[in-house]
């Protein structure tokens, strides 16, 4: 079985809250938009496409919240702009949101709320479905078992369902070409060791957890074949962000000669930002370096820089892998296309 993050129920929206994982369980219940804003922004939901669904169902929330009450559309506005800066480095939230703008145009309040519903639905259904062709697609990279590194959480968790490196490594497992996973616990909040561990486990997919640090050390010892991450933004050129250690990892694998491959749906590509300099860093709060959870584990005064993602230039790519196939470099003139025909589709 899939695991699940997010569920629509009659008027409310369950959260898995991956900020309790893998010790618990825990559902958040959202009632309004501000509610999933909440959510996103504390990473109880996380992960580009993850976040694009649960800003939908935000909104879906709010016109329920807002359908009685005087200047609808326009309150309505509001909220989607509050909803889609919740987090500004993934394309896909703002993506998410501009795309059901568009759709309820001149809609009344009781139509809006219910289209805004059937978007997330299918938004959350076709996004499994995506992941899983991104998986098929990129079994066309390797000819038969292999050992990968990961960094950060990519799989269901991350997403509607499955997932888009991680939706890669199954399908490799599914086809028994998985030697072995090795997981980057991928500092401060660990969702390597807390989320993609734990998927891997649920899957009984072999991994084995790595600091961050180590992952030099394994490529040395010819024990990566390939490294394969997701993206929260990929520029117009290529230029890819992805949670911070990404880009130490493609040059890793650059002077080993491994290949290094990105996972993301089309909605992740955005050729209205140029390049990887113009892609905004969401800057995260210090406490999130200076302590684990609530133990302390620097001087509570020091001074901290913690972006949450960083950029990997697009020459360290070795292909990107789409629901709609690989693409490889130059890669202008593919992420044109491709954003376009989904555009037309």
């Amino acid at each position: 079985m899939l695991i699940e993050p997010i569920r629509r129920n009659m008027n409310t929206v369950q959260i898995l809250d991956q900020r309790e994982l893998p010790a618990s369980e825990h559902w958040l219940n959202c009632s309004t938009g501000d509610d999933v804003i909440t959510a996103i922004q504390t990473l109880a939901v996380r992960g580009a496409p993850a976040i694009g669904i649960a800003g939908l169902y935000g909104l879906w929330l709010e016109a329920i919240r807002l359908q009685s009450q005087p200047e609808f559309s326009n309150r309505l506005q509001e909220a989607a702009v509050r909803i889609s800066q919740a987090r500004p480095t993934a394309v896909n939230l703002s993506w998410a949101v501009n795309q059901a703008l568009e759709k309820i145009q001149g809609m009344d309040p009781s139509q809006t709320v219910s289209t805004l519903r059937d978007l997330a639905d299918a938004m959350k259904v076709q996004d499994v479905e995506n992941n899983m062709a991104m998986g098929q697609a990129g079994l066309a990279l390797f000819s038969g078992p292999v050992k990968i590194l990961t960094h950060c959480n990519t799989g269901s968790l991350a997403t509607g369902g499955y997932g888009t490196a991680l939706g890669v490594i199954r399908a490799l497992h599914e086809k028994q070409w998985i030697r072995q996973v090795w997981v980057d616990e991928t500092r401060p909040l660990l969702q390597g060791a807390r989320l993609t561990a734990w998927e891997l486990e649920h899957d009984h997919i072999p991994a084995t957890l790595l600091t961050d640090s180590m992952a030099s050390h394994v490529m040395a010892l010819g024990e990566v074949d390939a490294v394969i991450v997701g993206a929260d933004r990929i520029a117009r050129n290529g230029d890819t962000a992805n949670k911070i250690g990404t880009y130490g990892l493609a040059v890793l694998a650059k002077y080993h000669n491994i290949p290094f491959y990105v996972a993301a749906p089309v909605s992740t590509l955005d050729p209205a930002t140029p390049d990887g300099l113009s892609i905004p860093i969401e800057q995260r709060d210090a406490d999130e370096v200076r302590r684990f959870g609530r133990i302390s584990t620097a001087p509570a005064t020091i001074a901290v820089y913690n972006p949450a993602f960083d950029v990997t230039p697009a020459p360290l790519i070795t292909a990107i892998v789409t629901e709609r196939g690989v693409i490889r470099p130059p890669y202008q003139m593919a992420i044109d296309q491709l954003t376009e025909e989904a555009k037309n589709a």
